[in-house]
């Protein structure tokens, strides 16, 4: 029998890791081609040859996932890998009754398969949806860590979305390695936080390789997922958040669902924010799903340096991206800070729209008056300037974890929102990792 031909669903993220582990080097199939979708302008790219290993000295074309019915009948493709994440599990069928239709099979890859082990501790920090609150939970994980007297090494779900023959293993320690890196705002976002809290972080492709180079100088790994994707390493404490502004929605995403069957500690954040029907259906559906887990509640409070700043003035308010999107949110710390600070008035972000994100707007169209800060690359990054520095207003928000200021220039007032996790009585993060490293 010959090959398997094969088309990986992805978003430069899962999916390359999903071909690293189990596809690249298995002579039993033959990966035709990566298909991208959520993140702007990664197709049209290659998965290259110094990645795809000996089977594929070409490499492997990345298309567009709009292409994948097309892509099956021409390549004779007989099964198509789904591998992204922080998507319903209505859509996903969607696209299952798609490939199926074609006679294709579609396979959902596991942790058995994927996940690799770490020679040193490794603690996980993921969420049923993003935007759950997954990187203050994991800056405070690190911090009960480092008053433990350990050295703790972060690494992060990836984000490749430049050149991935130079993106194999990154290591950030300052914000120089951050230009060095040429960082969009999505990564910053996600690495920025560490670097302040005095923690290296590790990201790229080939996750094998860089477990390897992070253990060198590590105690403790600390894995940091994304959106609402299963750890890529096998795990000896799963902590898992979850979001009662979205009750209901930690058993209908995929692959949160899995996360919360998986995990081994429950975060039910934002107990301050949401209403007590909200927190009592995410109570039930634990009991359900996952009773041995332990169940920690937490609040993450808002803290604001120049609150003068906001109230009574016409404010624009910059959201975290990606929570947004495909997160599904419709405000974040943003609003929560501009309500608070009684803002006199919150500019509406949409007329001034241009480019791709006009593009956002139409997509995503639950979005209303917020700004989300997208930026996946220079000519977002300079639309996302133009947008702020067009826009009447007299202060700008922004709730996303980085200072904008280093990306974009500007001399608009920008007064930036922090927020932290706070847990709420017994148990607590503290407690319950001093107990598991014992």
């Amino acid at each position: 029998m010959g090959k398997i031909n094969v088309i990986i669903m992805g978003a430069a993220g899962r999916d390359f890791h999903v071909f690293n582990t189990y596809f690249r080097d298995n002579e039993k199939y033959n990966v035709v081609g990566f298909t991208a979708t959520q993140i702007p302008n990664i197709d049209g790219r290659e998965y290259p040859t110094e990645l795809a290993g000996g089977l594929y000295p070409s490499g492997i074309p990345i298309y567009s996932e709009d292409d994948l019915v097309q892509l099956i009948k021409d390549n004779e493709v007989k099964q198509v890998i789904f591998a992204y994440s922080d998507i319903s599990h209505e859509d996903v069928m969607h696209k299952a009754s798609t490939v199926l239709s074609t006679g294709a099979d579609f396979r959902l890859m596991g942790p058995e398969n994927t996940s690799i082990k770490s020679n040193k501790p490794l603690v996980s920090v993921c969420a049923v949806r993003t935007g759950a609150g997954k990187s203050q939970t994991t800056r405070r994980v690190s911090d009960i860590l480092k008053n433990m007297g350990k050295k703790v090494v972060a690494i992060r779900h990836p984000m490749p979305y430049g050149d991935l023959k130079i993106q194999v293993c990154q290591r950030f320690a300052s914000y120089e390695d951050l230009d060095k890196h040429k960082c969009t705002i999505e990564e910053r976002e996600e690495y920025e936080p560490h670097i302040d809290n005095g923690i290296v972080v590790y990201s790229g492709v080939d996750y094998e390789t860089i477990l390897r180079e992070a253990e060198k100088e590590a105690d403790i790994i600390l894995w940091d997922g994304g959106n609402n994707d299963f750890p890529f390493y096998q795990s000896d404490l799963n902590i898992v958040i979850v979001d009662p502004l979205r009750p209901g929605q930690e058993i209908t995403y995929h692959p949160g669902e899995t996360n919360l069957k998986m995990a081994d500690i429950i975060v039910i954040n934002k107990i301050d924010s949401a209403d007590m029907k909200g927190v009592e259906l995410v109570r039930e559906n634990i009991a359900k799903y996952n009773r041995d887990a332990k169940i920690v509640e937490a609040a993450s409070p808002i803290s604001v340096d120049y609150g003068e700043e906001i109230k009574g003035k016409r404010v624009l308010v910059i959201e975290d991206g990606p929570t947004l999107t495909h997160g599904g949110m419709k405000y974040g710390a943003g609003m929560i800070a501009a309500k608070k600070y009684a803002a006199g008035e919150i500019v509406d972000a949409k007329p001034y729209a241009i480019g791709s994100i006009k593009e956002t707007y139409e997509k995503y169209n639950h979005l209303e008056i917020i700004l989300p800060a997208m930026g996946y690359g220079d000519i977002q990054v300079k639309e996302l300037e133009e947008m702020i520095n067009a826009i009447d207003c007299d202060t700008v928000i922004s709730g996303t974890p980085i200072d904008i200021t280093r990306i974009i220039d500007t001399d608009k007032k920008i007064v930036r929102v922090g927020y932290k996790l706070q847990e709420i009585g017994d148990p607590n993060l503290e407690d319950i990792l001093k107990d598991h490293l014992a």
